[in-house]
């Protein structure tokens, strides 16, 4: 390291010993020449010390402007069977190399996951075994499955709400109305689904009543959006329930959706240079769009033509077309209420995932989409 990067030098022009009296006169002709470069030899490049600086820092009070404890790697303490190489003096190097030793530019940083990826896999496996399990062994139980869902989601959402904008959509008339919601769909159908909701948007503007008529307006509707937007979308997995091969059709809903999404982050990680929505999700790009489509449309063959029941491949590749649009939109659909909000996650409930809300923002947009086209193709079943 040069002299100046540590800050002004002392009288004697290095780091030595304090001056002994008076400086001797400098030597005339080559004496003089080689005297000069005595006094302006650069100072011995010092081990590196962890933490605050090296003992000459402290001693002399002198501020470290550059230097190893700058770049981005930790610094790292030197072999015993090395010896410091002496610096280069300032603007002397006519390579530049010990100057690029000391000043090294920042080193471009590994692509990492930003959630913890043991934790995501395990609840991301331990989930799928119990869906899978309620779906084919009662379908029933895959309907409470599908309630208790709704309600969780609910409530982070109504919370997240009152936490971070003060408005207070009430809870109790959504869970209930919810559940019920999704049960009225899977029993009497898309009929029985549409009147649930309408009569939880009227218990949501009674219930809200009981309070002072400040902030009615924004409590209410946010009260109607958060009735629509959880339950009466995941309403549609139980339409599709309810059909004669209805476990095969969610299977596929869910096996689609989550191939959608698994593309897309692996495609986006690994060539992702394009940003797709930089200011609403900045980590999406648009080769992580067509990872999602490619990985949605081959899955989407193989399901229509060995799990539903008079499905083609052709119309696979419609359906996970279709899957990787809508998939993708809701992804960015709940980044933008995340991102109104300030918030990184809807909630903590599934480690390495977040909360129930960031697992069904990809599905919820989905289930109409899928149910309309598996209806249009192979009918209600």
């Amino acid at each position: 390291m040069n002299d100046a990067s540590w800050g002004a030098p002392p009288r004697g022009g290095h780091w030595g010993p304090p001056d002994q009296g008076p400086a001797p006169a400098a030597p005339a002709g080559p004496a003089r020449d080689e005297h000069a470069a005595q006094q302006t030899r650069p100072m011995p490049i010092v081990p590196d010390v962890p933490a605050g600086g090296d003992q000459d820092d402290h001693d002399r009070g002198a501020a470290r402007l550059s230097g190893p404890l700058f770049r981005d790697e930790m610094p790292q303490e030197p072999m015993p069977s090395e010896q410091p190489e002496p610096a280069e003096p300032q603007g002397r190097s006519p390579h530049g190399h010990r100057q690029g030793r000391q000043q090294a530019k920042p080193q471009r940083q590994k692509k990492q996951a930003g959630r913890d990826l043991r934790a995501a896999i395990g609840v991301g496996v331990g989930l799928g075994a119990v869906i899978v399990a309620s779906l084919f062994i009662q379908k029933a139980v895959f309907v409470g499955v599908i309630a208790l869902a709704v309600v969780v989601g609910l409530w982070e959402l109504t919370t997240r709400l009152q936490e971070r904008k003060g408005i207070k959509a009430p809870l109790v008339p959504l869970a209930v109305g919810g559940a019920a919601m999704v049960v009225a769909g899977y029993v009497r159908g898309a009929e029985g689904a549409w009147v649930a909701m309408a009569l939880t948007a009227l218990a949501v503007l009674v219930w809200r009543m009981a309070q002072p008529p400040v902030g009615y307006l924004k409590d209410v509707t946010a009260g109607v959006f958060a009735a629509f937007y959880v339950p009466f979308l995941a309403t549609f997995v139980a339409l599709m329930l309810a059909a004669d091969d209805g476990p095969e059709r969610v299977l596929t809903f869910l096996v689609l959706t989550i191939v959608s999404d698994t593309g897309a982050y692996a495609v986006g990680w690994r060539f992702g240079k394009h940003k797709l929505a930089p200011r609403i999700s900045p980590g999406k790009t648009r080769e992580g769009l067509l990872g999602a489509v490619g990985f949605a449309m081959a899955a989407g063959a193989l399901c229509m033509q060995l799990l539903v029941d008079g499905g083609t491949w052709w119309q696979g590749l419609l359906l996970g077309l279709a899957v990787a649009v809508s998939a993708t939109l809701g992804d960015l659909g709940e980044s933008m209420i995340k991102r109104d909000l300030g918030i990184k996650d809807m909630g903590t409930l599934l480690p390495g995932h977040g909360g129930i809300m960031d697992r069904l923002d990809s599905l919820l947009p989905t289930a109409p989409v899928v149910w309309l086209l598996l209806v249009a193709f192979v009918g209600a079943g």
